[in-house]
């Protein structure tokens, strides 16, 4: 059985997999927007603070290139002009250098303490934080509209940014893993999936047939749908009771869904009706309908039921 897109029931606002995305998508590019609006006053102060010999200048030199980089990379794969920089897409280098600002942006707060007065959060102040907002916000419709009507390759993003990749094709479809995940090279005969006080082996797991047209939206920046086979997770815990399902990985990694979920989620060992390779998860892989792909586990070796809360994990995933 073949089930369609968008039958799953919809997660949680974070995932940004489904209609929220678009909006938190409007939110953070025009937030990144106000700052470029902001910067003609910032550099005035940068460059009084930078004529200044202080021990740590380094640092906040540091702390304005990375802000710089990361706005220039998101606009970069906003517009499609820049998609990819060496072996990194647009998108890794924006969150990884936005990342890294992260630490120096404490520093700064910390070791440049500004004291609030009371005219800080006055009516005019409020009215210039209004107009600063109002006029990103202005900037990024025209810069979406701009896009569109010069059909540059930005206009082709999904709703959540990303651009499409080996759709139906699994050969063309990228590889990426979470973090510093390493492909692991397992073989058939001697991989076992647990499930409960069971195990099943790669023959028994590959007999199921169920399907689901699915797309992977990576936060990577780009997405690809496919046709996954295996099977459902309902038919592989029916016998268990628990509120949620854990799913681990070869590496350690795991995610975990609401029990009620069992039946939108599929563990496949198929994909265009091929096995999947090791790169997109050999021997079995998570499937998560209207998930981002952090959800999608791979090199899967472990499914739990138990009573532990779907939602007593972090929002994305610290390892």
């Amino acid at each position: 059985m073949v089930y369609p897109p968008g039958s799953a029931p919809a997660p949680t606002w974070f995932t940004y997999a489904t209609a929220p995305a678009r909006w938190s998508l409007v939110v953070h590019a025009t937030c990144g927007l106000a700052i470029l609006v902001l910067l003609p006053w910032k550099s005035m102060i940068a460059r009084r603070g930078i004529s200044r010999n202080r021990p740590h200048r380094w640092a906040s030199i540091l702390l304005g290139l990375l802000v710089i980089a990361s706005l220039l990379a998101g606009m970069a794969h906003s517009t499609g002009l820049i998609v990819y920089v060496g072996p990194f897409t647009a998108m890794e280098v924006h969150v990884v250098a936005a990342l890294a600002a992260v630490p120096f942006a404490i520093w700064h707060v910390v070791a440049r303490r500004v004291r609030i007065r009371a005219t800080d959060v006055s009516r005019r102040n409020f009215l210039r934080g209004a107009v600063v907002i109002s006029s990103a916000a202005v900037a990024y419709g025209a810069g979406e509209l701009i896009v569109r009507a010069t059909r540059l390759p930005g206009a082709a993003r999904r709703f959540t940014g990303s651009y499409e990749a080996g759709s139906y094709e699994p050969g063309l479809m990228p590889v990426s893993s979470w973090m510093f995940d390493a492909i692991p090279q397992v073989e058939a005969a001697g991989w076992r999936l647990r499930v409960g006080d069971r195990e099943l082996s790669y023959d028994e797991v590959a007999a199921f047939d169920d399907r689901v047209v699915a797309t992977l939206d990576c936060t990577g920046g780009f997405y690809s749908t496919q046709v996954w086979a295996g099977a459902r997770l309902d038919r592989l815990v029916k016998d268990m009771h628990g509120t949620s399902i854990r799913v681990v990985s070869h590496s350690g990694y795991d995610r975990r869904f609401p029990i009620e979920h069992a039946g939108s989620l599929l563990l496949a060992t198929r994909f265009g009706d091929q096995p999947l390779d090791p790169g997109h998860g050999f021997p079995a892989r998570l499937v998560a309908p209207d998930r981002r792909g952090f959800w999608w586990v791979k090199w899967v070796t472990a499914i739990e039921v138990d009573d532990v809360p779907y939602w007593w994990q972090s929002p994305f995933p610290t390892q």
